[in-house]
């Protein structure tokens, strides 16, 4: 296996998002610190692509802490509004303070769609691994599916409640949290970078 050493730095200052990934990563006795438990600051996003956010999250972090540091960048793309909200998915939650309200997100995403507009919308990963000496390997998952209205489950974080899984007639929101690692995006880009680790 390909190492990365027994810490790594989760450069996100998102709760749910930093669960999920800890509970990816028990299996392989990884300690997983917090970018908030270091104090690490949250960059402004400002790159165009997942990929280039991702990639700018997880070497800052790593540069910070000189430890190895994995980032993920993740978002959901609605077909029907060209992609968006995309790259901007936690901005699209964000008040004119920075608070963020992901329900105040959904209606916002449910208010431009039309009524005749297609609900066909995919969720998108990016994990970014970076290392202190400027090394850095990314892997990209997705999980395609549609919206339904009004959110449903409390289960998750996120666009989750309004996003049906392909093959599935429950939310992200209303699921069994090991049921949804198991068909997540993330744990799409999650087995590539497994796969590559152990490769």
């Amino acid at each position: 296996m390909k190492q990365i050493g027994d810490k790594l730095v989760i450069a996100t200052h998102n709760a749910g998002k930093l669960r999920e990934i800890r509970e990816l990563l028990a299996p392989f006795g990884i300690e997983c610190l917090g970018a908030a438990e270091l104090d690490l600051p949250d960059p402004e996003e400002t790159g165009t692509t997942f990929v280039a956010n991702a990639e700018l999250k997880a070497r800052q972090a790593a540069d910070l802490s000189g430890l190895p540091a994995l980032a993920d960048d993740s978002g959901l793309s609605v077909d029907a509004l060209n992609g968006d909200p995309g790259i901007r998915s936690a901005r699209w939650a964000e008040d004119a303070d920075g608070n963020r309200d992901f329900y105040r997100a959904m209606k916002k995403v449910e208010d431009a769609l039309g009524p005749d507009d297609a609900r066909d919308a995919h969720f998108v990963c990016v994990l970014t691994l970076a290392w202190p000496d400027g090394r850095v390997e990314s892997f990209e998952g997705k999980v395609l599916g549609h919206l339904e209205f009004p959110p449903r489950g409390d289960k998750g974080f996120g666009y989750d409640p309004i996003f049906v899984p392909h093959g599935h007639d429950i939310t992200f929101g209303e699921m069994d949290p090991a049921k949804k690692h198991a068909i997540s995006h993330r744990a799409d880009a999650f087995a590539k970078l497994t796969a590559w680790l152990e490769g």
